[in-house]
């Protein structure tokens, strides 16, 4: 099994960051691989990746999902086997340290990209870049999910502590 490990840093809150990466079908937008992504039920999600004429299509489980915090899925398909999870933590200054960490197994003749030395870290490297220079550009995420998944089950979403309808500073 192959296992890759890969960190950014990105000029933007925690919360902007989860957010946006929780908006799967906006990966194509910024991502050199995925062609589509289609969320069929908040933890089941259809993607089809590719380069060039080559394309490949499986479907992921997102076993554990906090919001703000991290996201861990596994593939559901056989060729290759997959899991991964994304870790989000605050950097300091409103920045965002993403760590991604991906097990790949390679199996059938879509696992030999994957047993290549280096492969599957470079493509993670380059997509979490683009994840980092996309969100960024925008500095504001294009939606979110705000909810938690745990054993692949979708959790009540916990509701945001009320705010204050005290009236703030200056009162008078």
């Amino acid at each position: 099994m192959t296992a890759v490990e890969e960190t950014i840093e990105a000029a933007v809150p925690v919360r902007t960051a989860y957010d946006q990466w929780t908006q799967f079908k906006s990966f194509p937008r910024f991502t050199a691989t995925v062609l589509r992504v289609e969320q069929v039920r908040p933890a089941l999600i259809l993607w089809v990746v590719g380069r060039g004429p080559v394309r490949h299509e499986f479907a992921t489980e997102i076993v554990e999902q906090v919001p703000d915090s991290h996201l861990v899925w596994r593939g559901l398909g056989r060729r290759p086997r997959h899991r991964g999870e994304v870790r989000f933590r605050a950097a300091g200054n409103g920045r965002t340290a993403i760590t991604v960490r991906l097990w790949v197994e390679p199996r059938g003749p879509l696992g030999l990209l994957a047993a290549v030395p280096g492969a599957t870290r470079r493509v993670v490297r380059r997509e979490l870049a683009n994840f980092g220079t996309f969100i960024e550009g925008h500095g504001q995420a294009g939606g979110g999910w705000r909810g938690t998944i745990r054993g692949g089950q979708v959790r009540p979403q916990e509701p945001e502590p009320p705010r204050s309808r005290v009236a703030g500073w200056p009162v008078g």
